[in-house]
């Protein structure tokens, strides 16, 4: 058994002062109490708060192999999401499996120094170079396994299916890495990928489609149908405002509309952007239970647009957050630009009643979901203590005080703050 006491630890109700946690050999909290143990040989104190890991819920890690190199941008062109598209492709296209390891190793690492604890993979690079599958079909999938088990972080691997270039149209060549060509082949890659994930401890398994485009209508609905029952559903939706027309040309529907429509949404789902959306979509899906995961530092590097927060908080949605391209790695951040692009729109500054109170509980409980686990206390008898911890003696965290201390931390600090990172009752950072 081992102690802790922090300074200050985040529950829902608010800090606990002076809280001590007492883990087993596991990292699995045994109890939490603000009274000091009888039965403790040593206690490591820690002069900081102690808020709970926070979750990355969208992640293609191989796009850190290319953050920061699409930003030089040729005067007189358009350059947007669908040109920045071939820069990725060329970054897909060149990854060996050693390499994909290698960078996601990095990743992960940079998300730990950060605060992040579990990230969720949304992975579609399943083949070799040349388009054909490996021998291992989860060979990519495993890469990515072992990489976050060499940075310490834990993981939700999700491949998902990709099948088409366009809605109705065949994959492009330098697409080739990523596709299916028959939700029978897609099967086949997620049962792989369910073996390979059954030998990490630290490590879950969810499943999905890319987006509407990328499949299907009919396989869309048959992968949801016929897939696992108790793990989570991710896709992208109404990220682009072409991707909007086009699917609109086809389908007669805008994205959120057609999933309203034809999946039987609820807290399984995980919808990812959600970024071009009219009323009833945003009340829609606010109302089904779906999760929206926002991606912040990814949207405005690629010009994606503004997701309708206000709006869908009024109606009770959900959202989590995540690190898509890793353009941006600091959750921090990525929270208070969700909440800044919400003030630019309204010309208020009230987009919630206790901004930094809502934008953390929202992700903690939402993200939780977005990994498989249903968990919604922060810290928890029976559970992992994972946590990130913030100096106390920070200049800002110090001048606030605990009345302020949130909000603080939301609005003001940074990664520099961090005092450490624990998983599994162990210091990571």
């Amino acid at each position: 058994m081992k102690y802790f006491q922090f300074k200050y630890l985040l529950q829902q109700e608010g800090w606990l002062q002076n809280a001590y946690i007492k883990t087993d050999e596991y990292g699995i909290v045994r109890s939490i109490s603000t009274a000091p143990p009888t039965d403790a040989v040593a206690i490591e104190y820690i002069n900081g708060y102690a808020l709970p890991g926070f979750q990355n819920a969208h992640s293609h890690a191989f796009q850190f192999g290319m953050a920061g190199m699409a930003e030089k941008h040729e005067p007189g062109t358009n350059d947007d999401f669908w040109s920045w598209r071939e820069a990725m492709y060329e970054c897909a296209l060149g990854m060996n499996p050693d390499e994909m390891e290698q960078v996601a190793t990095a990743c992960y690492k940079q998300m730990l120094r950060n605060g992040y604890t579990h990230v969720a993979e949304f992975h579609y690079l399943h083949h070799d170079k040349n388009g054909k599958p490996y021998n291992n079909l989860a060979e990519m999938g495993e890469r990515l396994l072992s990489a976050a088990a060499s940075a310490g972080i834990k993981i939700t691997l999700m491949p998902v299916f990709y099948q088409k270039g366009n809605f109705g149209k065949d994959p492009l060549p330098r697409q080739r890495r990523f596709i299916a060509a028959t939700i029978d082949d897609y099967f086949k890659l997620l049962d792989s990928t369910a073996h390979a994930v059954s030998k990490y401890p630290t490590a879950g398994l969810g499943f999905g489609v890319h987006s509407l485009r990328a499949v299907e209508l009919t396989d869309v609905i048959k992968t949801f149908e016929q897939g696992p029952k108790d793990i989570p559903f991710h896709l992208h939706a109404a990220e682009q405002v072409k991707e909007v027309d086009d699917c609109l040309a086809y389908t007669g529907k805008r994205p959120i509309e057609w999933l309203l429509q034809n999946l039987p949404l609820s807290n399984r789902f995980h919808v990812v952007h959600c970024t071009h959306m009219n009323d009833s979509e945003a009340e829609g899906l606010a109302k089904s239970g779906a999760n929206a995961v926002l991606c912040p530092g990814t949207e405005g590097n690629l010009g994606d647009g503004i997701f309708r927060l206000t709006d869908f908080y009024k109606h009770g949605g959900n959202w989590s957050i995540g690190t898509d391209s890793h353009i941006s790695l600091n959750p921090l951040e990525d929270l208070r630009w969700l909440d800044y692009a919400q003030r630019f729109t309204t010309h208020k500054r009230n987009t919630f009643d206790d901004g930094a109170t809502v934008l953390v509980d929202k992700t903690l409980k939402s993200g939780r979901l977005a990994m498989g686990n249903p968990v919604q206390t922060y810290f928890e008898v029976g559970q992992p203590l994972d946590a990130v911890v913030y100096k106390q003696d920070a200049p800002l965290l110090k001048q606030a005080g605990i009345q302020h201390a949130l909000s603080a931390l939301i609005y003001t600090v940074d990664s520099s703050a961090i005092l450490g990172t624990l998983v599994n009752g162990k210091w990571i950072v």
